[in-house]
């Protein structure tokens, strides 16, 4: 096959980063955690890892939930797992509705915009294959100011399927291959490694 001008990125974790999470959970609970002997950015850490575990058993038994659900229901659990011994009481709805709306605003990576513009200046089109719902995702390239056609952004939301399951990455890789091998990047081994698999 000769070479495309395709390349397809993972999004979260890969061009955006997660703190703003980590810096939202340090101003809502950032004295609390630290007066309990937990440092904000590894409970958010711990949370967004326990969180991809369950999104990805979920969809492969067959119970596919969005990553951001996932995220939130594991809120509870995560404080306790942190040490906390009543996590209800001591964070409040209102802190977790104040996180997850800052993880909603996620932004990109430094030189992550560049990058995208880089590729697309030189021929390229460059797609989003993304465990996050197609809205957010969006929104975290318009806040960013780099335009992105929804028609190159993909969603495992949208087949109820989650990475790294091959099949989330077979219809972008059916209708890439047409013009050649398509690029995919990641800043996760498991995804490049799927995507690898799937062709």
């Amino acid at each position: 096959m000769t070479g495309s001008k395709n390349v397809v990125f993972d999004i979260v974790g890969t061009l955006v980063s997660y703190d703003v999470l980590f810096d939202a959970i340090d101003t809502q609970l950032g004295d609390r955690l630290r007066a309990e002997g937990i440092k904000p950015s590894l409970l958010g850490y711990t949370w967004i890892e326990v969180a991809e575990r369950e999104y990805t058993y979920l969809s492969l038994s067959g119970q596919y939930k969005t990553f951001a659900t996932c995220l939130e229901l594991l809120f509870w659990r995560m404080l306790k797992m942190a040490g906390i011994q009543d996590p209800r009481s001591f964070a409040t709805k209102s802190d977790l509705e104040f996180i997850m709306s800052r993880y909603a605003k996620l932004g990109l990576r430094p030189g992550a915009a560049e990058c995208v513009t880089k590729l697309r200046d030189a021929g390229f089109t460059v797609w989003a294959l993304t465990a996050g719902d197609a809205a957010r995702v969006g929104g975290y390239f318009a806040n960013a100011g780099l335009e992105w056609p929804a028609e190159n952004l993909k969603s495992c939301d949208s087949q109820g399927i989650g990475k790294p399951d091959l099949r989330v990455y077979q219809p972008l890789f059916e209708q890439l291959s047409q013009h050649g091998q398509p690029w995919f990047a990641a800043g996760h081994m498991w995804d490049v490694s799927a995507a690898r698999r799937a062709g």
